[in-house]
């Protein structure tokens, strides 16, 4: 990671209230891995789904890394009391719907957490359930696959979060607490926008690239036309964060090399693994939201046009 998103000292203040109850919205390769983190070290976590999700739920339970996983299911349209912390990781195109599905789930002191890709979800649950509730984060570097309700990782990645001002506040050292107790790998930049794009410059690249070529981690480990693509799609998220004030770089994509050669050759990538499961990707998040940019601020967007073109067709051959 660029040593800028480090702040030069974190000073750790008094935690008021432990986080006692922890829900996931989202058991998917990410949200399942993180619950079962959370289960293991002994924390009440469950997992909030209505539905057919939470049927399916009910009937096969959530495996990880070979383990089930007998947590509490939560039905979202049932009774029940505001969680403290709350963790958002479900797909793009299914964020609306999780939004109204936590309604029950959210108090006065909840903390909402989205580990989600892209760099909207936050400003999206703000708005309906304030900003003041809502920790800005992402997760790098996670190696997280799922194949219906079983999900394997060997890498936890880390989660990067914070207040949008800076430094460290009561509720960062709430959350901080947490992930200490369930030894979850975090770091609390200085700059939680800068590194929100990072990361969405990541997945632009690789996700994209990934699902496009259907090639796991270890294609765009080497040189290569692969790689190409990768790079050249990432350059015009940095083209646009430019024009927004954030400060991603060219140099930037140094600091991603050493993460990507650390992950598994042959891990793939979320949208490969949509794309293989005949899921509906994000591409609308990624690409199309590089090209809704990029009109604004005038930069042009060709590579992300392709990726875009070429992953909707993807989507169009499920049929």
């Amino acid at each position: 990671m660029p040593p800028s998103f480090y702040p030069a000292a974190v000073v750790k203040i008094d935690v008021a209230g432990k986080i006692e109850t922890t829900r996931i919205i989202g058991a998917g390769a990410v949200g399942g891995a993180m619950a079962a983190m959370l289960h293991d070290a002994g924390e009440a976590v469950s997992l909030l789904a209505a539905g057919p999700r939470r049927e399916r739920l009910l009937a096969e339970e959530l495996t990880v890394n070979g383990r089930p996983y007998a947590m509490p299911i939560i039905d979202t349209d049932g009774p029940g009391g505001p969680a403290d912390f709350i963790i958002v990781a479900v797909k793009h195109h299914d964020l609306d719907a999780a939004i109204r599905q936590m309604a029950r789930s959210v108090g006065p002191e909840t903390i909402v957490m989205s580990l989600m890709n892209g760099v909207d979800s936050e400003e999206r649950i703000g708005r309906v359930y304030g900003e003041e509730r809502v920790l800005p984060a992402v997760i790098v570097g996670i190696d997280a696959l799922r194949e219906g309700n079983r999900i394997t990782y060997s890498n936890k990645g880390k989660i990067f979060f914070g207040d949008p001002a800076g430094g460290e506040t009561e509720r960062t050292g709430r959350v901080r607490a947490l992930f200490d107790r369930a030894a979850i790998p975090y770091e609390i930049p200085a700059d939680i926008r800068r590194t929100i794009w990072w990361k969405f410059m990541i997945n632009v690249g690789i996700n994209q690239a990934s699902a496009a070529l259907l090639a796991p981690y270890g294609v765009f480990q080497r040189p290569g036309e692969a790689r190409s693509l990768m790079e050249s799609a990432m350059r015009e998220a940095i083209a646009i964060a430019g024009k927004m004030g954030v400060s991603i770089t060219s140099a930037d994509l140094a600091d991603w090399d050493r993460v990507l050669a650390g992950l598994r050759p042959e891990g793939k990538t979320s949208m490969l693994q949509d794309v293989e499961a005949r899921r509906k990707t994000e591409v609308e998040m990624l690409a199309g939201k590089v090209m809704e940019l990029g009109r604004r601020f005038g930069v042009p967007t060709p590579v992300n046009e392709r990726l875009f073109d070429i992953i909707t067709k993807i989507e169009a051959s499920y049929a």
